[in-house]
């Protein structure tokens, strides 16, 4: 198959073409610059985070086994033991095994500190104990979304994954086959070929096979960002408290729940108030007369069908639930559609609000699955994937700056970017960027900045006009 026609091209058709295509390669140039960095930061951050979660576990309760017995102490008692093993300590949070093998774990905070204690289920017997989100895991986490520096860094990582998309679409449109050329061209690559254009065919054809993935995990990433996840797409797609039946609601949301920047809470639920304890609202839900405890919430959520991982937490205060949960980004299952958050009232045991993956709005359900995929979470195929797909990702942005340096005349003072071609077809091409880009924020706004600087500023002074030439 190829793209060829039967009559020549006139040569009106072909300038025009030329023209799009230098403009396309211009944008695809300057993204790059900005985007590969960036990239090349998730990427690597990226690989940390998924084989930390797989060799020792998101919470590191990987790192401990037992062995099975006919029967587990009760929950409450390995909680006084995990409690014992922090000097001041108050219990916050229980993390059921994940297998017959695993070590329960428990979160124990002591002032502003918070420890995770792993607690063999079958002796009730302390197997140790570790300062919560100080693992590499956490600090790889807190790189992939903030760089270290807070809401600076995350705006930065959002202005970078719109460029992104502006990448990936002129990308496609740069290695569209063209002059007679198949397919082939670009779902394989030539081999044969050396130096510069050995490099510019794998960036091609890898290119090609990773723009898809790479779009989910930008849009993925960037619902989690805080202007355009935050302010946009996450406050039109937050699950409605108002289902839950004039059940009272505090003023806090559940991403009180969250640690820092570590994301616990479904996306859905993170600007949903939280229910609150002392009313006589709610669903049945522990039977009558049963007192309300660990051990009896923990019964109750095994016969609400949880089983292997998930989380139970503790009530916060007087006013505070019992919340039961289990989520695919939390890496308790590796089935979105299993997901679901239960709150208990503390006092009278009922239900008081009850979530699950059919209950989310499309663009809930659309990140249940996306962030679960993003993550690696959803089986041994997963895994392969996301790594195939980070190390690809690394390929192409130092395949993109070898490609440049290869092209750059030597001695060469300036970016040498591709050729700015005149005629109307510039602000064509700029038009068709600004509006894909304005769908993000940030994005746009630094993108119109540099076309308003470009047109002002950098054409009328020679120096920098060469440079950026």
């Amino acid at each position: 198959m190829t793209l060829a026609t039967d009559s020549p091209a006139t040569p009106a058709t072909a300038a025009f073409s030329r023209r799009f295509y230098f403009t396309a390669w211009r944008w695809h140039f300057y993204a790059g610059l900005y985007v590969a960095p960036f990239l090349a930061m998730l990427a690597v951050t990226g690989l940390i985070m998924l084989w930390s979660a797989v060799l020792v576990g998101r919470d590191g309760e990987k790192a401990f086994t037992v062995t099975p017995a006919a029967s587990q102490v009760l929950v409450s008692k390995q909680a006084d033991a995990a409690v014992a093993a922090v000097p001041g300590g108050s219990l916050v949070q229980y993390i059921a095994p994940r297998t017959p093998e695993g070590a329960a774990v428990f979160r124990v905070n002591a002032g502003e500190a918070s420890s995770m204690v792993a607690v063999d289920p079958y002796t009730g017997q302390v197997l140790g104990s570790w300062e919560r989100r100080n693992a590499l895991y956490d600090l790889a986490d807190t790189i992939h979304g903030t760089l270290l520096i807070g809401d600076i860094g995350d705006r930065l990582i959002e202005i970078a994954a719109g460029f992104g998309v502006v990448l990936i679409v002129t990308g496609l449109y740069l290695w569209w086959p063209r002059d007679g050329k198949g397919f082939s061209s670009v779902l394989v690559p030539q081999l044969s070929a050396r130096g510069r254009m050995l490099w510019k065919s794998l960036h091609l054809t890898v290119g090609f096979y990773a723009s898809l993935i790479l779009l989910v995990f930008l849009l993925s990433g960037l619902t989690w960002a805080g202007i355009w996840g935050e302010k946009f797409t996450q406050a039109w797609s937050t699950f409605p408290a108002e289902k839950w039946d004039n059940v009272p609601v505090s003023d806090a949301t559940h991403a009180a729940m969250n640690h820092g920047g570590i994301k616990e809470v479904p996306w859905t639920l993170e600007q949903t108030p939280m229910p609150m304890s002392g009313s006589d609202a709610g669903a049945s839900g522990l039977p009558d007369g049963q007192p309300v405890d660990i051990d009896t919430v923990i019964a109750f959520a095994r016969s609400l069908g949880f089983d292997q991982r998930f989380q139970l937490a503790v009530p916060a205060d007087d006013k505070g639930v019992w919340t039961i949960s289990r989520d695919t980004m939390s890496n308790d299952s590796g089935n979105p559609v299993s997901d679901r958050t239960v709150h208990i009232d503390r006092y009278t045991g009922k239900v008081l609000a009850d979530v699950g993956f059919a209950e989310y709005g499309p663009a809930g359900k659309a990140m249940a699955v996306g962030i679960a995929f993003h993550e690696g979470d959803m089986g041994a195929w997963n895994v392969a994937l996301v790594t195939l797909f980070c190390l690809s990702v690394i390929f192409l942005s130092v395949s993109g700056i070898v490609m440049w340096w290869k092209r750059r005349p030597q001695g060469a003072g300036r970016l040498v970017a591709p050729v700015r071609e005149p005629g109307p077809l510039w602000k064509t091409g700029a038009v068709i960027m600004v509006a894909l880009s304005l769908l993000f924020p940030l994005t746009g706004a630094v993108l119109v900045s540099v076309l308003v600087i470009d047109l002002l500023v950098l054409r009328h002074v020679a120096p920098l006009k060469r440079m950026l030439s």
